[in-house]
Order: C-alpha cells, then sequence, then structure tokens
C-alpha cells in the first residue's frame, strides 16, 4: 500500500517510514528536502498520486504565533485538498496531548486549528495525540541552562520515545480510519 509521510525526514516521519517499509509497504517520504512543499503545494499533487493513506507529521518552522497558525492551517488546506483530487482513503495527523487544554500556548491553538480543520474535511481521518518525546529532553535542558545550570518549571513531563509513537502511527496508518482522536 503507498503511504505518504508528510515530514518524512524528520524525526518522527523518517522512522515512520522505516517502519512501514518493514511491514512491507509503500512509503514516500514527502518533506522539502524530497521536493515537497505543502505551503505552496509544490510536488503535493504528485507526491499523493496513487496513495491509499497520507500521515502529516509536519511540523512548522516558526513558532511565533501568527507564523504557527498560518503553517498549519495552510498546510492542512493544501494536504486534504490534495488528498481529495488523488482519492485518498485516510488522512492520518500527529497532534499533541493536551492540546484542547492549553490554549494560552500559540503553538496548541494552532495544532487545534489543524485538527479542527482535519475533522470537518470530507477525507475519513484518524488524530493521534502524543507527549513529548525523549529524544527533546537535551534541547529543553539546554534551552533551560544559565550560567551553568539547568532550572525547570515546575510542571508535569510524561515523554515517550519517538519509536513508540512511529510504530503507533504505522498501525493507525494500517487500520480503517476512526473519524476522531
Amino acid at each position: 500500500m503507498k503511504i505518504v509521510v508528510i515530514g518524512g525526514t524528520g524525526l518522527i516521519g523518517s522512522k515512520l517510514v522505516t517502519k512501514l517499509r518493514a511491514d512491507g509497504h509503500d512509503p514516500l517520504a514527502a518533506s522539502p528536502a524530497t521536493g515537497v512543499d505543502i505551503i505552496t503545494g509544490k510536488g503535493l499533487a504528485e507526491a499523493l498520486a496513487g496513495a491509499h493513506v497520507v500521515v502529516d507529521v509536519s511540523n512548522a518552522p516558526n513558532w511565533g504565533d501568527a507564523e504557527v497558525m498560518d503553517f498549519f492551517q495552510t498546510s492542512a488546506r493544501n494536504i486534504l485538498a490534495a488528498e481529495t483530487a488523488a482519492g485518498t482513503g485516510h488522512h492520518v495527523a500527529l497532534s499533541v496531548v493536551g492540546t484542547e487544554r492549553l490554549q494560552g500556548s500559540g503553538y496548541f491553538r494552532a495544532k487545534l486549528a489543524q485538527e479542527e480543520t482535519i475533522k470537518a474535511a470530507a477525507i475519513p481521518s484518524t488524530i493521534l495525540r502524543a507527549t513529548q518525546f525523549f529524544e527533546f529532553i537535551g534541547r529543553i535542558a539546554d534551552s533551560s541552562t544559565h550560567d551553568g545550570t539547568v532550572s525547570l518549571p515546575s510542571l508535569y513531563f510524561q515523554p515517550e520515545a519517538a519509536e513508540d509513537v512511529a510504530a503507533a502511527l504505522a498501525d493507525i496508518a494500517e487500520g480503517a480510519p476512526v473519524n476522531g482522536t
């Protein structure tokens, strides 16, 4: 089965492509690095031709409130329109646990807008919400280090392995849409 992975060269996407290939599928890693731009639409129709499933694990390059909102709304509309034209049967998207409760953040407002766009579309879909990845812990600590001291805010943090998220996405892509989260 042809499965297009939007963001297929990133952390989760590359692991997902490897997993899908091992499961006997024909995954296509779609990203700017492979000539697919989900904002301009360049290469999108060609990438989705013949795709049974599209898995969107893309992420915004800029997390400013307006920029991230524009990225997720524009990319979701473009991907869903291309899926409709290609006759794709299942749209899978990666989101974040607690998105609806973290609306003080522009990033989470944008992720919720992306989810709402997906749910309103005619393409059958499944949204997987995941927590932060273990692989990000070093960056989080580095960004909180000042004069050799790591200061972390009091918060709940329940990371999971990127490999586990990719495996869950593969299972979802291989299954029927749930039309929900």
